[in-house]
């Protein structure tokens, strides 16, 4: 589980920077949606961390955020309004509501091998 903390406080650090450069221009892009995992160390079926967070500090919070992410299925109950397969490779994040500056999205998943998640749409209003 430290390495779990360790994980977020990376996260938030690079955050920081990127805050602090001043890289964004001013609307948000896909760039702006971080979605990072890390295995649980747990016995029997492995367990996997998934991390979304919305990077961007000016503009409108991305709304109906979807993911790529194959036949994603888990031996763990998700929360789908947290994150729901809609149907092959389509996933959405959040219901679909709005995921404000630095919200950070987090939930487990469990299966024999780690599904590879990665950005596919959203609404950058």
């Amino acid at each position: 589980m430290v390495s779990c903390h360790v994980f977020f406080l990376h996260l938030i650090m690079l955050i920081i920077v990127f805050c602090s450069l001043g890289i964004h221009s001013g609307t948000c892009t896909n760039r702006d949606i971080s979605i990072s995992q890390s295995r649980d160390s747990t016995s029997g079926i492995p367990q996997y961390i998934v991390q979304i967070v919305n990077t961007c500090v000016s503009g409108c919070a991305p709304s109906d955020i979807h993911l790529h992410c194959g036949w994603f299925a888990s031996a763990r109950i998700i929360n789908p309004r947290t994150f729901k397969r809609l149907s092959y490779d389509d996933c959405l994040v959040n219901g679909g509501k709005p995921l404000k500056t630095s919200q950070v999205i987090r939930f487990t998943y469990s299966n024999s091998f780690m599904y590879p998640l990665s950005f596919k749409s959203a609404k950058f209003c």
